[in-house]
């Protein structure tokens, strides 16, 4: 049986961030994934990259680590999360930036975001999500890519599925983001995590 926590998270796929970002800025809680530093397969792939010109897209952005990073590049980055608290709490740590946050809710993103975007990372989001969600998550994560998808997550190979959150992915869920015209350029395992990169391919005239 799941703990009482991650049992409510199970019943609430989405809704229990809003719960842990309004609990971290009581002081009652802390979210783990709070911290400093960009996600390290990001810079990695981001090096030598030049964002001047192009629109990114940050999936569930949370504190905004990713963001105001692709944001240093030159991009210009729309950041969104499910939670309000979250976005009101990014935006105070960053009065300053450039970033657009925005309340958004993957399942359901605005229409005008279709292929809207010339970068999409998706750093783990999809996997805090259900399993029953993960194909419907990664066709809207698709949907929202207009070149080139970076998607990172943790791995895990075929088998029972996990007590989550997280649900880590198996290789045919990384798989299932070729979707929406897309094509996967690379995908590797490294040290138990995802990398992987998919683009569109224009169609010629």
């Amino acid at each position: 049986m799941l703990p009482d926590d991650r049992r409510l998270q199970a019943a609430n796929p989405t809704g229990w961030f809003e719960d842990l970002y309004a609990e971290a800025e009581a002081g009652t809680a802390s979210v783990p994934w709070d911290i400093p530093n960009p996600q390290p397969h990001l810079v990695e792939w981001a090096g030598g990259v030049d964002g001047t010109g192009r629109r990114a897209l940050v999936v569930g952005c949370g504190y905004g680590r990713d963001s105001e990073f692709l944001a240093s590049l030159g991009f210009e980055v729309t950041a969104f999360d499910i939670s309000p608290t979250a976005v009101a709490a990014v935006r105070k740590r960053y009065p300053e930036s450039s970033v657009s946050y925005v309340v958004a809710d993957l399942l359901d993103p605005p229409a005008e975001w279709h292929r809207a975007f010339d970068l999409v990372v998706e750093n783990m989001t999809v996997q805090a999500l259900p399993v029953a969600l993960h194909a419907e998550a990664a066709a809207r994560v698709s949907s929202l890519t207009g070149s080139t998808l970076l998607v990172l997550a943790v791995a895990r190979d075929e088998g029972p599925e996990p007590d989550g959150p997280p649900w880590p992915l198996t290789a045919a869920e990384i798989e299932a983001f070729a979707a929406d015209g897309l094509t996967a350029r690379s995908t590797r395992r490294d040290n138990g995590r995802w990398v992987a990169e998919f683009v569109r391919q224009l169609a010629m005239n």
